[in-house]
């Protein structure tokens, strides 16, 4: 099928329908405000840059805290970096916490503190792709930009019965999308399509009767609606073997350092630590650990990257005093939320 057969069934998509759905079962979340209100470019993309690859449950209180604490852009501008990072542990993927801040800066210093309203210039930022450029753009400044989620996809493929993946129709959903965007309530029709795939039209559970869009949807006719769009055959990760190891003095401190700021895990607190990262024990940590009495968890930590698993042994220990520290390490009070996932995960297994 080509596209102009593809924009075809698509000459009359509800959108009246879909925005009466949206009144009156619109998420209430707390970067989102609804036509004719307009919410702030810098809410949009906060949230928005930490949506990528999280959920909207775990977003929500890591949001509130962000905007508590750095309250707009020029806020955020001037954070300590440290202060970020730690603010963001356990959101994961920390490239994301980086770039914000970078394009936080730019903003600032090049655009005078206000956002570019066009895609073309939103994607100059650092972090910000098209997804993210179309969505500050169409939701924060009403501009007919492409905004295409994960949600947003499936609808357009399951509303057509398009049988096939995703990836193999991506330009065509482009066109479909700026051919059914319409020119009123630009900001609340993505997010309209996003409520309707994150609470009807779901990945494995379609809920027909619901659907505002039922009425023309190819899908709502399948004996199956969720065979669609067709699964990509997953990948069998890798997997990593590595240790950490809880170090503690006399005071009780732990041992931590701070890792590179580009790679895994960038610019977070870390315990020592080798192989999960592809790295080789370190000379001191050999040399040192003859001499102290190690306690071996008896269970392994497993964590998901997206390339890989991680399976961790978790070794504690204690130093005697006196005992050279190796650089970029020092004694600090632990407090686990301002670890990343994978060494809170360490640090709460040897407190069991």
């Amino acid at each position: 099928m080509n596209n102009v057969s593809l924009l075809s069934l698509f000459d009359s998509f509800p959108a009246t329908r879909l925005f009466s759905w949206y009144d009156r079962h619109a998420r209430s979340l707390p970067w989102r405000a609804i036509s004719p209100e307009m919410a702030p470019a810098y809410h949009v993309f906060l949230s928005e840059l930490m949506l990528q690859q999280t959920g909207v449950t775990t977003v929500i209180p890591y949001f509130n805290q962000f905007i508590a604490r750095w309250p707009d852009i020029y806020a955020l501008a001037g954070a300590d970096d440290d202060a970020v990072l730690a603010a963001w542990a356990g959101l994961g993927y920390y490239a994301r916490a980086r770039n914000m801040l970078k394009a936080a800066r730019e903003i600032v210093s090049s655009h005078k503190g206000k956002f570019p309203e066009k895609p073309d210039d939103l994607q100059k930022l650092p972090g910000i792709g098209p997804y993210t450029a179309g969505a500050i753009a169409a939701i924060a400044f009403a501009r007919p930009a492409i905004v295409l989620d994960g949600n947003i996809e499936r609808i357009l493929v399951r509303y057509a019965g398009i049988d096939k993946e995703v990836q193999a129709v991506k330009p065509a959903l482009k066109e479909i999308y700026k051919h059914i965007c319409p020119e009123k309530r630009r900001p609340d029709f993505p997010q309209a399509l996003m409520d309707v795939g994150a609470g009807v039209c779901q990945p494995r559970r379609a809920d027909c009767g619901r659907c505002p869009l039922q009425k023309g949807c190819r899908s709502a006719q399948l004996d199956d609606p969720t065979r669609l769009p067709i699964r990509p055959q997953k990948k069998t990760k890798p997997v990593r073997q590595g240790a950490v190891y809880i170090i503690r003095n006399q005071r009780d401190e732990v041992l931590l350092g701070k890792r590179p700021n580009k790679g895994l895990l960038g610019g977070m607190l870390t315990f020592p630590s080798h192989g999960w990262d592809g790295s080789a024990c370190p000379d001191w940590l050999a040399d040192e650990a003859s001499g102290l009495n190690w306690r071996k968890e008896q269970a392994e930590i497993r964590h998901v990257f997206t390339h890989f698993t991680a399976v961790i042994t978790v070794f504690e220990g204690k130093i005697e005093p006196g005992v050279n520290l190796p650089d970029g390490y020092s004694w600090q009070a632990c407090a686990p939320e301002t670890l990343p996932s994978l060494m809170a995960k360490c640090y709460q297994a040897v407190q069991k």
